[in-house]
């Protein structure tokens, strides 16, 4: 018996003593675990230092076996009984089951009761708990174990509570650090040993002896004593089939530009949509705007093109455009009225005249400026764009219209069309192509040979034209503006009669006033500068003016004598009284016009300028009497062969 109880106690101080050793240090099998290492054994994680196999973990004394025969089991120790628990990388410690010895038999088992602490010993696992002895009253065993505190207190914190007579395992707690230096200090000193691998990483000194541990910097987790690997170059471990990234403890792995996806996914990349949400947001808004601003646009459009349709309604409608085309209807029967006279938009006008653009300019008055336009069908007109006009004035303008679209005469400039649908109409007339007869005396070339037969023949031509206007129209017209500058002539020098901007209807009540006196100075009839009434007789005191200009080639008002030889009708009716009128006649006239002639026709003029209308002839007299001095002039008798009776006869009135 007595042989029995020593075994039994040597057993049991062999069993501590087996716990309590621990092997001397050894060189570092490994500073790193190597590639393909396992990382569990079961369901138990083995975080580096330790490690199943040699090449696995730091060294011997953190190496672990995982044979699926046995639990995972420390080598150093050499005891398959002593099952591993967990491993604790951040705590420095290793829970681990071991048996309870125990002898039911030999009361010499009591000689190794008592509580004392395990050394440490400087080993890199040691006992952090006192050996447990216990002898029970109400059993005939006694046990002798290590055991965790918190599991006693837990599960036998009554004495009563150990009336078993079974093998059990208890949880145990070891301490581990890398012992093989004393401290911090001494380790960084071997930068090849030295166990904090990670650059954010921290060294602290252990408490329970020589050694030390690492913990992660503040703000890091993992595992402090591996090294900060690149994922990219393990891309069996670390799988990535974009872009791979290596960043400070971990990788980043996307998909190539122009796709998205899971690049960690074989095939899990594909191309990207470029027609982004944001993309489509954008487009889908922008293109919303464009319509709202599209259909404000053309609402806006319509609007003012409605307004438009209107002004031009109430223009058409204010200058009497439905009478015009009434009377236009009732003339011809066709949309063309009277004479092919045609009533043009102002887009077509616009058209011919470029926009009536400068360079299109042939003429600029005092009631407004002339263009030269090109119609569709290529013909030359001119466009005359008036000034503004009275509201008594557009009342009767379509009546006016019609009856000036009527005359047909060789001298008088057609009046083609007009434009009714702007606040002043605009009118088109036949295009004359060799200017006014003021510019053709009184122009630039001043030395230019006009012949007395030319002279006669313009004024013939003209006073024909006044004369049909007076007498021969449907309606008596009164010209109201009768100058050199109102007379144009064509390629062959044929007088025609143009701008009825001041025309007016002969009035049916011979009292009718004017309310503004029109017309231009020099050629203004004194009878209807103090009557302000526009009769025929008017047009013919300013067609003597005209005629005086033919001969004299003087303008009517001149400003380089004294203030009383100004006007060039005074200065004639001066010149006559006192004998000397022949020498205001233009060189060119007096050498090729007899006595005779010059008498009659400074008789003709003295007549039509005279101050009182009564006193002057009618302008179809004057007409037939300049006919007839231009055929005496012509006449083989002006030598002098003829007799006085034959002379005379060809000078009478016919």
């Amino acid at each position: 018996m007595a042989t029995t109880s020593t075994l039994i106690t040597h057993q049991a101080v062999a069993i501590l003593a087996v716990l309590l050793v621990c092997l001397a240090p050894v060189t570092p099998a490994s500073a790193q675990p190597w590639p393909g290492c396992p990382d569990k054994c079961g369901n138990i994680s083995i975080p580096y230092p330790f490690g199943i196999g040699s090449r696995c973990a730091r060294d011997l004394k953190f190496q672990l076996e995982c044979d699926g025969k046995y639990p995972p089991h420390f080598n150093y120790l050499d005891d398959r009984d002593k099952r591993l628990v967990s491993l604790s990388i951040a705590d420095g410690e290793v829970r681990v089951l071991v048996d309870a010895g125990s002898n039911c038999h030999d009361d010499r088992f009591k000689a190794i009761s008592g509580h004392y602490r395990t050394p440490d010993y400087g080993r890199s696992i040691a006992y952090r708990e006192e050996p447990v002895f216990r002898h029970l009253d109400s059993t005939e065993c006694q046990y002798v174990f290590v055991a965790e505190d918190k599991w006693i207190n837990t599960n036998y914190s009554y004495r009563g509570d150990f009336n078993r007579s079974d093998d059990f395992s208890v949880p145990v707690v070891l301490d581990w650090a890398i012992r093989n230096v004393g401290n911090c200090d001494i380790a960084k000193r071997n930068k090849t040993d030295y166990a904090c691998r990670s650059t954010n990483s921290e060294c602290f000194n252990t408490d329970d002896g020589q050694g030390y541990r690492c913990n992660c910097s503040k703000g890091y987790e993992g595992n402090p004593y591996l090294d900060d690997i690149d994922e990219c170059q393990r891309p069996k471990e670390y799988p990535c089939f974009g872009e791979c990234t290596n960043t400070n403890g971990s990788y980043t792995c996307e998909c190539p530009p122009g796709t998205s996806g899971n690049a960690t996914q074989e095939n899990g990349c594909h191309p990207t949509d470029k027609f982004t949400l944001a993309l489509k947001v954008v487009t889908g808004v922008s293109v919303g705007v464009f319509l709202l601003l599209f259909v404000w646009f053309w609402l806006y459009l319509g609007l003012q093109k409605r307004k438009l349709i209107r002004t031009k309604q109430r223009f058409f409608e204010q200058n009497g455009g439905v009478l015009l085309q009434q009377q236009m209807s009732s003339y011809g029967g066709t949309s063309g009225g009277a004479g092919g006279f045609k009533i043009f938009s102002k887009e077509e006008l616009e058209k011919a005249t470029n926009s009536f653009a400068a360079d299109r300019v042939v003429g600029r008055g005092g009631y407004g400026i002339v263009y030269k336009g090109v119609l569709e069908d290529k013909a030359v007109v001119a466009i005359k764009k008036s000034k503004m006009i009275e509201e008594a004035q557009t009342k009767e303008f379509a009546k006016e219209m019609s009856i000036l679209s009527q005359i047909n005469h060789k001298n008088v400039v057609k009046l083609l069309s007009c434009c009714l649908e702007v606040e002043v109409p605009m009118l088109v007339y036949e295009f004359v192509s060799n200017g006014t007869l003021d510019h053709y005396i009184h122009g630039d070339a001043l030395d230019t040979v006009i012949s007395l037969d030319s002279r006669l023949r313009i004024a013939s031509e003209s006073a024909e034209a006044f004369s049909y206007m007076h007498s021969s129209a449907s309606t008596p017209i009164l010209h109201g503006d009768v100058k050199t500058a109102n007379i144009l002539l064509d390629d062959k020098l044929t007088a025609k009669v143009s701008d009825f901007g001041t025309s007016k209807l002969a009035p049916n009540n011979e009292f009718e006033i004017a309310t503004k006196v029109q017309g231009t100075c020099g050629y203004l009839d004194p009878e209807y500068l103090m009557t302000c009434q526009l009769t025929d007789k008017s047009d013919v005191y300013s067609f003597g003016v005209v005629l005086l200009e033919l001969l004299t080639r003087k303008k009517a008002l001149y400003f380089s004598g004294s203030e009383e030889d100004r006007s060039l009708v005074s200065c004639f009716m001066t010149a006559v009284r006192d004998g000397r009128h022949e020498e205001l006649i233009d060189s060119q006239v007096r050498n090729e016009m007899t006595e005779e002639v010059l008498q009659e026709i400074t008789h003709l003029v003295m007549r039509c300028v005279s101050m009182s209308g009564e006193e002057r002839p009618m302008m179809k007299e004057v007409a037939e009497k300049l006919e007839m001095l231009r055929r005496y002039q012509q006449h083989p008798w002006d030598k002098g062969d003829a007799n006085p009776e034959e002379k005379q006869s060809l000078l009478v009135k016919e």
